[in-house]
């Protein structure tokens, strides 16, 4: 795997939209049938992002990218669990994200 400096510009999007706690913009960048998992538990996306994300303030500090942009690593902040390191795994089709992984590093 390579290391880059630089996210991938749909992967940016989405790390911008989860910071500003833009569920607009944020779901506008994921496929209708997108799907996510969380330590490798398969979640529904609407439920998850919104306990996870958007109602407990989620927060995102990306430490590092690999992976052509496609991967991350990052300090993730909510009001639910604190701080933790995380990783992020994403899959772009037609320009939009249909999937995303996540889990504790």
């Amino acid at each position: 795997m390579s290391a880059t400096t630089k996210l991938d510009p749909v992967v940016e999007v989405f790390v911008d939209a989860l910071n500003a706690q833009d569920t607009d913009r944020f779901y506008g960048i994921l496929t209708e049938d997108a799907t996510m998992s969380d330590d490798g538990v398969e979640r529904n996306l609407a439920q998850w992002t919104e306990a996870e994300i958007f109602s407990s303030n989620g927060h995102l500090v990306v430490e590092s990218v690999d992976a052509d942009g496609l991967e991350l690593t990052a300090d993730y902040t909510n009001s639910r669990g604190g701080s933790m390191r995380t990783t992020w795994r994403f899959v772009v089709r037609d320009g939009l994200i249909s999937r995303f992984e996540t889990g504790q590093a």
